[in-house]
This record gives C-alpha cells, sequence and structure tokens, in this order.
C-alpha cells in the first residue's frame, strides 16, 4: 500500500471537504494541512483551533492565514449565521490571549491583530442574541471574593468577568432590565447598553461590599412594586446568607405581583454542588459553576424549554 503524505491529504481535504475530525493525528502538526482546513472551515471551529493554528505558525503576522482569520471574524453575515453567544467568544479571546488552553500542554505565542479582531467579534456578536421579551431583575454579587477564584467549568474566566459580560448581553438584548449590586443592601448598577467590558466591571467593583442574601432581590422587588418575569443572581458560591429562604422569597414576590410565573436562577459560579431550588417548583433553577453552555441553558429555561 502506498504511505499517506501530508499532500494527499490536503488533496482529500479540498476535493471532499474534510473538516479536521477527518484528518488522522500524525498529519495535524502540518501547516499545509491546517492551510487547506482553514478554507472552509465554520467560524467557531475556526475560533476553537486558533491556538493550535498559531501554534504551528500558520498563523503569523502579516500571512495570508492571519487576514483570512481577521476577515472571518469581522465577517457580520458569518457571525450571524453561526450564532455565536457572546460570552463563548469571550471566553475564546480570554483563552487565545493567555496562550494556552485549560487542557493539555499546547501553547502559543498570541498574534495580536487575531486579539483585536476577537475582541470586535465579541461586540458585534451581541446584535444577534435573540432577546427573550421578559423583563429582568439582575443581581451581581460585587463582594471582592468574586475575583479570588475561577468560574467552575470555565477555568479562564473569573465570576466578576463572567456575571459583568452577562450583564451587558442582557443590558443590549433586552428592553426591561434593572441590575443591582449586593452591597449592605441592594444598589442600583448604572450599566448602559453602550459600555465597554472594562467600563461595567469597573461599576461593578466601585459598589461597596456586603453580605450575600439571594432572597433580596425579590424582597426588594416586591416593596418597590417592581414588575420582573425573572430574578438572575450572579454569585461565586455564597446562595444564601438571610432569614428569609430565596425560594419563600420567591413566593411571596409572585403573590404580591401576581406574576405567578416569575422566575429565579442562581449561578453560583465557583460552587461544585448545592440545593436551593424547591424541586417542585419548575420555575427555579441552581446553577453550580458556569461554562460556554449556559447562557443556552439559562436562556431556555427562560423560554420555558427546560
Amino acid at each position: 500500500l502506498t504511505k499517506t503524505t501530508a499532500e494527499d491529504v490536503v488533496i482529500m481535504i479540498r476535493k471532499h471537504e474534510l473538516v479536521r475530525e477527518h484528518v488522522p493525528t500524525n498529519f495535524l502538526n502540518d501547516t499545509n494541512v491546517w492551510w487547506a482546513l482553514l478554507q472552509k472551515m465554520p467560524l467557531m471551529a475556526m475560533i476553537r483551533n486558533l491556538g493550535k493554528m498559531t501554534s504551528i505558525e500558520l498563523i503569523k503576522s502579516g500571512s495570508e492565514a492571519e487576514q483570512m482569520v481577521v476577515a472571518k471574524l469581522n465577517d457580520q453575515q458569518a457571525l450571524r449565521k453561526a450564532r455565536i453567544h457572546p460570552f463563548n467568544v469571550l471566553l475564546a479571546l480570554y483563552t487565545y490571549q493567555k496562550g494556552h488552553g485549560e487542557k493539555g500542554s499546547l501553547s502559543w505565542r498570541a498574534n495580536s491583530a487575531v486579539v483585536a479582531a476577537l475582541d470586535n467579534a465579541f461586540y458585534a456578536s451581541f446584535k444577534f442574541v435573540e432577546p427573550t421579551n421578559k423583563s429582568y431583575c439582575l443581581a451581581i454579587d460585587v463582594s471582592g471574593s468574586m475575583t479570588f477564584q475561577s468560574c467552575a467549568g470555565s477555568s479562564i474566566i473569573t465570576p466578576r468577568q463572567a456575571s459583568a459580560a452577562l450583564a451587558m448581553v442582557t443590558a443590549r438584548t433586552e428592553k426591561n432590565c434593572e441590575m443591582i449590586g449586593f452591597s449592605s443592601r441592594l444598589v442600583p448598577l448604572n450599566i448602559t447598553a453602550d459600555m465597554k467590558l472594562d467600563q461595567v466591571i469597573s461599576t461593578i467593583e466601585r459598589v461597596p461590599m456586603g453580605g450575600t442574601d439571594c432572597a433580596q432581590p425579590m424582597v426588594w422587588a416586591k416593596d418597590n412594586n417592581k414588575k420582573i418575569d425573572v430574578f438572575i443572581v450572579y454569585t461565586d458560591c455564597e446562595t444564601w446568607a438571610g432569614r428569609l429562604h430565596p425560594a419563600e422569597a420567591l413566593r411571596q414576590y409572585r403573590a404580591s405581583s401576581g406574576i405567578w410565573d416569575a422566575k429565579l436562577i442562581v449561578c453560583a459560579m465557583t460552587s461544585n454542588g448545592f440545593t436551593l431550588a424547591d424541586p417542585e417548583d419548575p420555575g427555579m433553577l441552581d446553577m453550580a459553576g458556569f461554562d460556554a453552555n449556559g447562557p443556552e441553558v439559562m436562556k431556555n429555561f427562560v423560554d420555558g424549554l427546560l
């Protein structure tokens, strides 16, 4: 039998439109093979493989590959078609900037043009998030511990960064959204749709630190006659630090407001497990840790698909 060469693999990729998973492992360090794959590589697959293509020096300053990658990341139609959530783009950006993945020994030196294109793609992708058209109350833990650890499931990002990014998505896609920070009391967060991520993080950091009582958002909404469909609490691992249980606070809010299907999501981003939701109540969701699948899970829950 004739031994297969990298040239043979390139021909087969072009002829049969093969993808990375079709290629034998021993050819995955060949720049010609990756160049052939890159031509018709789906956007999300390209984003996942940026580190690998940079490590073998396919993507380097001034190269055709660099130009192609940057063009694809700046392609609005491609972003719309791929339906990539901004949070996933942010994770890809942070990973690429760091120069190594969460697992394995692969490392690379980030290409500055690709970093800039990923940053642009992050903000551009906001416009393609489909709104749920619900009214939201986002309660964000402002304690210093939100920067101490990484999210369980996404070690590249801290709870502070994740909550800020997700707050931005909601601010830009939902018409009815109020954001509050956990302090010694709940305080408004002046986060607007035109803010950049660093501005959002700075706004959160300026709020005085205090306790994290997950019942407070519902108590606040009831006391102030707010009409809220969905409460989301972003915290690290503190899920209940008050006398009133969040499940009971939600029930009291529903009775007071007349919004009987009001929902509560508690995202404990560094927790490996906790129990807060009433198992008999389909309107409550506990999330232990947070990864790239988180936004879709939350949207499906809000839309009643879970």
